[in-house]
């Protein structure tokens, strides 16, 4: 059959699955959306109420679903609108395509009205992009499109196409195709590796797992239980890695790195066998990278040979899905015994929790009156800062693809979008967004969405009226020179959400708390929880910047500084 571009666009999302596209519509786009229009029965548009929203939400929904997620923008400042939405799902290895439509091939290169090179600008932030002057060449384009963003390590592709190839009277052949599921590669994984990561574990006394967000991508949830119970090891995790293991397992230690916990921190410095699992070594799990685990042999496995000695040096490595090569190891492992081990790494736990002030209304305790009132059920995105850091360390995340934040680029304004996305991919599920009232500023516009929708998300802004991670930065490092980190903002969010449509709440008291979230959580519909915070409260504990992860402070340790 013959179709023009737009229709092609459409035919293959279809043929690739896809339910939901977030977008926003503009010049040189209308005629796919046109064509959308047409086939609104089959895909459901979220239009978003700012471009970086939708690239957002097609983030929250693939991290929500293992799905590909999809956005759409017109060109110029549509399209660059995307780059902070597509920077956050690079860094984090988050499949999505984005399509953006550019001005006529006669247009281009002449400074046109919306013309943008979104291409170039976002080659360093993509696995792949496009630009698509041929209509003959559109459905095998977007086709590849989505095989390369879910292959291998995923990554976001985009795909520019010029308004000429979706005019109505630009027409070519087209034929539907069954689309294969992708399977992940095997032969890369060398049976010799494999061997040598066996004898490693058997010759270890003092094992310990690190788990990454590789792990969540590769659905190794399974595996990696078993895993772990045949090495006999504790484990900790990346923010990404948060439910690839059970946190409210007796061997899990909590997070690593420069808001890890002290018994996370001094365990990995004093095995013998770190284990790195789907992790990239990032500097704010590391620290001091020559400092790092210098105790211990490094064994990391990871899909992405690149990774392999970037950051910190192996001794031994596996290249492979993180799901079958964790598959293999468990036939060829007989079961290990490390009680003493366990029991030392126990007492570190004991030793070292995580406190938080009880006379108070904090974030931590509303997180952790969250996680009991959902059951630990609901799937939690978060913004960026203090906030983002007790999400992670004070709610228990059991399962994965419960916890969708940015970890790699650290993106203010990411979470709402993220959870509208999230809620869309899993309906059935309670989704929540926890912010800082600096972040919730970035793009609470995002509520309009909801509420145009009824997507009943909530959202939980912890109000301290200052950017709180950067304050308590400068507290510590920057003699409490508090340059432009105090808001003191006239805002009332309980209105400008009312305004918006939505259902909101303020607490100022612990005792509050409990009463709000369970009624908040009764109704399907769009609802903002105000809390009030003191703004001094802070994330416990922490790492100096270049520190070894051992050093952890204590707040005692802070006091003076």
């Amino acid at each position: 059959m013959e179709l023009n571009g737009s229709q092609i666009v459409i035919e293959c999302l279809k043929e690739q699955g896809v339910d939901t596209v977030f977008g926003y519509p503009g010049g040189a786009i209308l005629n796919i959306y046109d064509e959308l229009y047409k086939h609104s029965d089959e895909i459901r548009h979220i239009l978003t109420s700012h471009e970086q929203g939708a690239a957002h939400a097609a983030d929250g929904y693939a991290r929500a679903t293992g799905k590909v997620g999809v956005c759409m923008a017109t060109s110029g400042p549509g399209s660059t609108n995307l780059v902070t939405g597509i920077a956050t799902a690079y860094m984090d290895s988050v499949p999505m395509v984005a399509i953006t439509a550019n001005v006529a091939v006669d247009y281009l290169g002449r400074d046109s009205f919306q013309e943008t090179d979104i291409a170039g600008i976002t080659m360093p932030i993509t696995k792949h992009n496009f630009i698509v002057k041929d209509i003959t060449k559109l459905a095998d384009t977007l086709r590849r499109a989505f095989r390369i963003a879910q292959s291998g390590r995923p990554g976001p592709v985009l795909v520019d196409i010029t308004k000429d190839v979706t005019a109505p009277s630009t027409k070519t052949k087209f034929e539907r195709v069954e689309i294969p599921p992708i399977e992940p590669s095997r032969e890369q994984i060398s049976a010799d590796d494999l061997e040598a990561a066996v004898k490693m574990i058997k010759k270890s006394k003092k094992p310990f797992v690190f788990v990454g967000g590789g792990a969540v991508i590769s659905n190794a949830y399974e595996e990696l239980k078993e895993f772990v119970e045949k090495v006999d090891a504790p484990v900790a995790d990346t923010l990404m890695g948060k439910g690839a293991f059970d946190g409210t397992d007796s061997r899990y230690t909590g997070m690593v790195g420069m808001h890890g916990t002290k018994a996370s921190n001094l365990g990995i410095t004093q095995c013998d066998l770190l284990i790195a699992i789907g992790v990239r070594f990032s500097d704010r799990v590391t620290g001091n990278a020559k400092k790092f685990a210098r105790k211990a042999k490094i064994l990391h496995i990871d899909i992405d040979p690149a990774e392999i000695n970037k950051n910190v040096s192996a001794h031994q490595w596996i290249v492979g899905d993180v799901k079958e090569v964790l598959k293999r190891l468990n036939g060829m492992l007989e079961q290990q015994d490390h009680k003493e081990w366990l029991a030392q790494i126990g007492e570190l736990k004991e030793k070292f929790p995580l406190k938080y002030r009880k006379d108070i209304l904090t974030g931590p305790y509303i997180l952790e009156k969250l996680y009991e009132l959902t059951e630990g059920k609901a799937i939690i995105s978060t913004e960026v800062g203090q906030h983002q850091m007790w999400a992670a360390q004070f709610y228990k995340y059991t399962s994965p693809r419960t916890f969708i934040t940015s970890g790699g680029l650290g993106t203010m304004g990411y979470g709402l979008g993220a959870c509208i996305g999230a809620k869309i991919g899993r309906p059935d599920q309670k989704v929540i967004n926890i912010a800082g009232d600096g972040c919730f500023r970035m793009n609470m516009n995002e509520i309009a969405t909801a509420t145009r929708y009824n997507i009943p998300i909530i959202e939980i802004i912890f109000n301290n009226r200052v950017l709180g991670m950067v304050r308590q930065w400068q507290t510590l490092f920057y003699g409490k020179r508090y340059s432009h980190t105090n808001l003191n903002d006239k805002v009332d969010f309980v209105k400008l959400a009312e305004a918006m449509g939505a259902k909101a709440y303020r607490i100022s008291k612990p005792e509050e708390v409990e009463g709000v979230l369970k009624e908040a959580l009764s109704l399907n519909e769009p609802v903002l929880i105000d809390c009030i915070i003191d703004c001094d409260e802070k994330v416990w504990p922490m790492v100096a910047p270049g520190a070894p992860i051992d050093e952890v402070f204590s707040e005692e340790d802070l006091t003076d500084k």
